[in-house]
């Protein structure tokens, strides 16, 4: 496995050991059902169990991009995340944390209150400044591949080859973003995110060729449809199939696991760790 390491505004993320990266959604149907202050100590609350569980990431967004979901304007994102960064970092300075947003303005804004990480879904396609910000800010950048909007990704999608077409989709993307002057890239292949559950396990098994692109490969299968379809079961029933594809992720490249769970994962992570010491 390649080792790598990312300046995060003077702090080094080493995932030398692959990284857990916790998911904190702040959208209506995740913490906010309570009053300000009720929130603030739910939100803390996760993310001090997340960070004493192992995990060194702290992925914050207030949009929803599941499929189909209706994109919210960047104002009521904003609205949402402000002020939440800034406690947990208050709180938790040791935590690395991502703003997964695809508006510059939201990115920019985040990156001012402590985030250290721009992770975006959308590879700079729903926000033409976005890219120029990532330049600016001097933070690295999680770059996923998508296929159309959350609003329209699962409708019909369409590959010759997923896997060619996803490499070429990273060529292009990192050949401009080097070109601005950003070189600490994370690479997402997006699973889920227009793509067909043949697609997801194609992706899935072909990882070592995205290792060919020397950067940290995140793998985000948490609770995803690739689990739920095959198994014919609901998300809430999809922690087993996550650790198996977190295992299969991990053995295939992957340096960073999004998930919703941080124990399984972070079991995932030491166990392999053991099964790679022995000849």
């Amino acid at each position: 496995m390649m080792k790598f390491s990312l300046n995060c505004q003077g702090r080094l993320l080493d995932l030398s050991t692959p990284a857990v990266m916790k998911i904190i959604n702040l959208t209506p149907d995740s913490f906010y059902n309570g009053q300000s202050e009720a929130i603030d100590l739910s939100i803390l609350s996760a993310v001090e169990e997340a960070l004493s569980n192992g995990a060194k990431i702290i992925d914050i967004g207030g949009q929803s991009t599941r499929p189909g979901a209706q994109l919210i304007p960047k104002e009521i994102e904003w609205e949402r995340i402000k002020g939440k960064i800034k406690l947990i970092q208050k709180e938790f300075s040791e935590a690395f944390i991502s703003i997964d947003t695809f508006y510059s303005s939201v990115a920019e804004k985040a990156i001012d209150e402590g985030a250290v990480i721009i992770n975006d879904i959308s590879g700079g396609t729903m926000d033409d400044s976005l890219f120029e910000t990532v330049a600016r800010l001097k933070v690295p950048y999680i770059l996923m591949h998508i296929k159309g909007t959350p609003q329209t990704m699962q409708l019909n999608p369409a590959y010759e080859n997923v896997v060619l077409e996803v490499w070429n989709y990273f060529l292009t993307k990192i050949n401009k973003l080097e070109a601005l002057g950003i070189d600490q890239l994370i690479i997402d292949p997006g699973f889920g995110f227009g793509k067909t559950i043949e697609n997801n396990y194609s992706l899935l098994k072909n990882l070592p060729v995205f290792q060919n692109l020397h950067r940290p490969i995140l793998a985000g299968v948490s609770r995803k449809s690739m689990i739920t379809k095959v198994l014919n079961i609901k998300s809430e029933d999809a922690l087993n199939g996550t650790s198996i594809l977190n295992t299969l992720a991990i053995m295939n490249g992957a340096s960073i696991l999004r998930v919703h769970d941080v124990i399984p994962a972070q079991q995932v992570i030491s166990l392999l760790k053991e099964y790679r010491k022995v000849q």
